[in-house]
């Protein structure tokens, strides 16, 4: 079984392809251990695309040129790889140069690196060399929101005069003689000569702490920042009980009537300072269940569907075989509105083990606040 993860190099470009052989060269043929990728996809204007496909993946584009050089194994890079950046009528965009242009070109990054990390058996290289600065910005934060620890950013070096100079694609293992200037001068350079380099830049990872629905949906690059901040927001749980709404850090989740009632049931006993409740493998709490099922009456109605049913299977009293898979919906309604480590304060924690084992609602009765009440 193959447990090599698939290897993509992701790189921002504008009117400078050169940047893509140029990191290509750096990873795979320059490195003391070659990282060579299995597939390259860049992001990219119209104009931006148009010089990539000409300039790179012609049959003898420079693309090419550099595997067969350097004897690469096969590298996936179609040009459906070049993703186009597009206005909200997904019409092909020239240049990046409007505000409403910025904040599009921010949601096409983004969404296009949550895509590229939803595998757990893929690994990014990500370079921002290329691009306008705010590309390689985006990029680079996109990066942050959903990069994984065996992912990597990167800026690659070239030494002068290469770096500027639009006919240098990658040192060469041949002379290869390319017109440069030096002040008001014509000269010629050696490519085989030029020095590349890769600068790897680290960053935060705060994939972990983003909600769920964000790693698996459209990502919006102003909600997944939002969405981070939240993060070591002040903890404050509001509970509107007419309403039937709960807000945490300032968030708004969406409970099933049964995850709205167990969490309302658990913060008033927080607030009332009464103890954690007593849910084991080896009997059933009668006391609990009956006081459970009063809060389900008062909010959700005596003669409801959800109450009745509820009562049901409740009829017994309260043990684990109820509670336990009622807390895990109710945390993951939690981790999917706040992310993994938003969650955590709000969560339900348990206090001693086996038979001792208690139940309570974590969060300190100073950071809830309910509304609604009668």
């Amino acid at each position: 079984m193959n447990t090599t993860p698939r290897r993509i190099f992701l790189a921002v470009t504008g009117l400078t392809p050169q940047v893509v052989t140029e990191t290509l060269y750096a990873l795979a043929c320059r490195a003391e251990s070659p990282w060579i990728p299995d597939e390259i996809h860049l992001i990219t204007t119209a104009t931006g695309a148009e010089n990539a496909r000409l300039n790179l993946l012609l049959p003898d584009g420079w693309f090419h040129r550099l595997c067969a050089d350097y004897r690469l194994p096969a590298i996936a890079f179609p040009v459906a790889n070049i993703h186009i950046l597009h206005d909200a009528n997904g019409t092909p965009l020239d240049d990046i140069r409007t505000p409403e242009q910025n904040t599009l070109a921010a949601d096409f990054i983004t969404e296009t690196l949550r895509r590229l990390t939803e595998s757990p058996e893929t690994e990014l290289h990500v370079s921002i060399a290329g691009g306008r600065k705010t590309m390689g910005y985006y990029l680079g934060y996109a990066l942050s929101l959903y990069g994984r620890p065996q992912d990597r950013l990167s800026h690659v070096l070239v030494s002068d005069p290469f770096e500027t100079n639009r006919a240098f694609y990658y040192p060469t293992p041949y002379d290869h003689p390319i017109h440069s200037k030096r002040g008001d001068k014509e000269i010629t350079v050696d490519a085989r000569h030029a020095q590349v380099e890769l600068a790897d830049i680290p960053f935060v990872r705060l994939r972990e702490g983003l909600p769920k629905e964000l790693l698996k949906g459209d990502a919006r690059f102003s909600q997944a920042v939002a969405a981070a901040q939240c993060v070591g927001r002040k903890l404050e749980l509001v509970i509107d009980v007419a309403a039937r709404s709960v807000t945490a850090s300032g968030e708004p989740v969406k409970l099933t009537p049964q995850n709205f009632t167990l969490l309302l049931w658990l913060a008033r006993r927080r607030l009332a300072g009464q103890e954690a409740i007593h849910c084991s493998v080896y009997d059933s709490d009668s006391a609990a269940a009956q006081e459970y099922l009063a809060v389900c009456r008062e909010v959700l109605g005596e003669h409801s569907f959800e109450t009745e049913r509820l009562e049901a299977a409740l009829k017994q009293g309260m043990d684990s075989t109820w509670f336990s898979p009622a807390k895990t919906r109710l945390h993951k309604a939690l981790i999917r509105a706040l992310g993994e480590n938003g969650a955590v304060p709000y969560l339900i924690r348990q206090v001693g083990a086996r038979k001792a084992a208690r139940f309570e609602l974590g969060l300190g009765a100073e950071y809830i606040r309910m509304e609604g009440c009668a």
